[in-house]
């Protein structure tokens, strides 16, 4: 429906600046948003590769098995279907700590990987485990406490004040983690037989 929504729109565009006279400056600004989005991506890999980099040195150092070990009461009351030894804990921190960071496409892999060691102990293949709705609901809704990619592209695009979204980012981030927590307990409690 919204790729529907998107094309109407597009095409009305185009339509009325051919019957303006003006599909030179659709053409126009079409090259231009194809330049600003490729220098954006680019600009966004230094970003992604510093974050990254210290994501593999922080698990390769066993920083995230002791993160694990440290988060473990908290995370053993958010999953407490998980084994204790489970590989899925260190994808779930590491998930988690790319999302606080506001590395939204860094945090995907691990996203993955927590998704894949979840599916391993799920005992009905064929549904999302309680644990995996969860970690969605978590994933989701995570706590941002520095939007480094916001800030990234912000400053790319030459703002003023690029990281006065910090404080707005935090405020909603931990509303939506909150409230995805909490009904997260909510159904569980109630679907439990």
């Amino acid at each position: 429906m919204v790729n529907a929504i998107w094309l109407f729109m597009l095409v009305t565009g185009i339509i009325v600046a051919a019957l303006n006279g003006r599909i030179d400056t659709v053409t126009e600004s079409a090259m231009k948003a194809a330049e600003l989005g490729v220098e954006t991506a680019f600009g966004l890999i230094g970003v992604m590769s510093l974050w990254l980099g210290l994501m593999k040195l922080a698990e390769e150092a066993g920083f995230v098995r002791a993160l694990a070990r440290f988060f473990g009461p908290v995370i053993r009351r958010l999953f407490p279907t998980i084994r204790e030894d489970s590989p899925a804990l260190g994808a779930i921190i590491l998930n988690l700590s790319a999302n606080v960071l506001g590395l939204g496409n860094a945090a995907t892999p691990f996203g993955l990987k927590a998704m894949q060691e979840l599916q391993k102990e799920n005992p009905n293949p064929d549904t999302a485990s309680p644990a995996m709705i969860t970690f969605l609901a978590l994933n989701t809704s995570c706590i941002t406490l520095i939007p480094a990619t916001i800030i990234a592209v912000r400053l790319k695009a030459q703002s003023v004040h690029p990281t006065e979204i910090i404080g707005p980012t935090i405020f909603a981030t931990g509303c939506a983690m909150t409230i995805a927590i909490l009904v997260d307990y909510l159904i569980r409690r109630r679907s439990r037989p």
